[in-house]
């Protein structure tokens, strides 16, 4: 289904949205937003896997409006680092606090449509994507070898 002239010039909601979820509220004197998404992270678990539903409703929506894969696939990113690393105890919520990963997700999806920006395949997102978890898998993989070689050499 193709999405309509009027869905791609007007997110109305989908700054609603996005802004109940991320820069509702501010903390006097600091210039610092927040919204529900950080709220609710603040619930261990619980709150993180329903601020990551709420920010998947949110590109669901995006989908249907007829966002590009390459502007999805950033957007999925934006989310995925939300959650894994809004997941980690106060030191997630802090990045939480600041990442704000629902508006940047408007500003793709904005910059896709009235600048022509994220146009295309997400190819290159995902392959950049798959270099990089290969990067931290080969580090990984040294750091645990050397790690064995160290206890070795202490038993030895």
């Amino acid at each position: 289904m193709k999405p309509e002239r009027n869905d791609r010039q007007k997110p109305g909601q989908l700054e609603k949205y996005s802004d109940w979820l991320d820069t509702r509220f501010r903390i006097p004197g600091t210039g610092i937003t927040f919204g529900f998404d950080f709220l609710i992270g603040l619930f261990p678990v619980v709150g993180d896997i329903l601020s990551f539903s709420l920010s998947g409703g949110l590109l669901i929506v995006m989908i249907r409006k007829g966002a590009s894969g390459k502007a999805l696939s950033l957007m999925i990113l934006n989310i995925s680092l939300d959650a894994l690393l809004g997941s980690i105890p106060f030191i997630g919520d802090i990045f939480d606090l600041f990442f704000k990963a629902n508006k940047r997700n408007l500003d793709l999806f904005q910059s896709h449509f009235e600048e022509g920006k994220h146009q295309g395949s997400a190819w290159s997102v995902i392959i950049t994507i798959l270099l990089i978890l290969i990067a931290i898998f080969v580090l990984v993989l040294y750091l645990a070898v050397k790690l064995v070689e160290w206890f070795w050499h202490l038993l030895s």
